[in-house]
C-alpha cells in the first residue's frame, strides 16, 4: 500500500513537472542536463567553495587593525549639550516612544531656578539605553525634537555582564568641550529656548559663570570657561 502511494506522488511530480515546462517558451525553459552534467550535480555546489581556497584571504585583524566606520555608522549613543554646558534633552520621552525594540527608558525632571540642566521647563533626569535590546535603527535619533540624541561611530560595546549593557545618563553624556560650563546652571540672560534650539548661544555668559562660583566654587569647568556676549532673544525672527 506505502509502495503505491509513493509510485502515485512520483507520477503527479512528473505530471506537474511537464505541465510546468510546456508553460514556459523554449527560451526560458531549463536547460537539460547531459550525462556528464548529471553525474556531477550532487556536488556541483562545492564549485564555489573549491574556487575560493585559492584566492587571497580578505580576513580583517579585529582588534589589532581597525577599519574605520563609515561617516554615518549607528554606533553608540550620545546625549549632546549646548555650546553653554546646557544639555539638550528636554525629556520629552519622544524617542523612547520611538524605539521598537523598547530599549529607552526616559524620566523627566522640572528645571528650578537652583537646578536648571537645560533650557525650558524640563529635562532628562533619567535616561537609560538598554543594549541587549537595542537594534541601532536610529529611529530615536529620528524622533529628537532638539537633536540631543545622536550616534557615535563606537561599536565595541561587549561586556562581562548583562547590567553593564545598560548604559545611565552619565555614560551617554557628551564630554565637557573647552569652553563650556558644566550644568546646572541659568540660562543665557535675555534668551528662551527657541534661542537655544536656533544655535544663537555660543558659550557662557560671564553671568553663568559668576553663578556656578557662587554656588559651586570647586567646579573644575570654571577654569576652562570661556565666556561670550549675551545676545538678546529675538523673538523666533531672524
Amino acid at each position: 500500500m506505502a509502495d503505491e502511494k509513493s509510485v502515485g506522488r512520483k507520477k503527479r511530480r512528473e505530471r506537474q513537472e511537464v505541465a510546468r515546462r510546456r508553460e514556459l517558451p523554449p527560451e526560458l525553459a531549463p536547460a537539460e542536463k547531459g550525462p556528464l552534467g548529471r553525474l556531477f550535480a550532487p556536488v556541483a555546489g562545492f564549485g564555489v567553495t573549491i574556487s575560493s581556497m585559492f584566492r587571497p584571504t580578505v580576513t580583517e585583524q579585529y582588534p589589532f587593525e581597525k577599519v574605520p566606520t563609515q561617516p554615518r555608522y549607528h554606533g553608540r549613543h550620545q546625549l549632546n549639550r549646548y555650546a553653554d554646558g546646557l544639555e539638550k534633552c528636554i525629556g520629552c520621552e519622544l524617542c523612547a516612544w520611538a524605539c521598537p525594540a523598547d530599549a529607552i527608558l526616559v524620566e523627566a525632571g522640572d528645571n528650578t531656578p537652583d537646578a536648571q540642566y537645560s533650557p525650558g521647563e524640563r529635562y532628562g533626569r533619567v535616561y537609560q539605553i538598554n543594549y541587549l535590546r537595542c537594534i541601532f535603527c536610529g529611529l530615536c535619533i529620528e524622533a529628537c525634537p532638539t537633536r540631543a540624541l545622536t550616534m557615535t561611530n563606537e561599536f565595541e560595546l561587549a561586556g562581562p555582564t548583562r547590567e553593564g549593557l545598560i548604559y545611565e545618563k552619565q555614560d551617554l553624556l557628551a564630554p565637557m568641550l573647552e569652553g563650556m560650563l558644566a550644568a546646572p546652571h541659568p540660562m543665557v540672560e535675555g534668551t528662551d529656548d527657541d534661542d537655544y534650539y536656533r544655535g544663537d548661544v555660543t558659550g557662557p555668559t560671564e553671568d553663568q559663570v559668576e553663578w556656578v562660583r557662587a554656588h559651586r566654587p570647586d567646579d573644575a569647568t570654571l577654569a576652562t570657561a570661556r565666556t561670550t556676549a549675551a545676545e538678546p532673544s529675538t523673538g523666533g525672527q531672524r
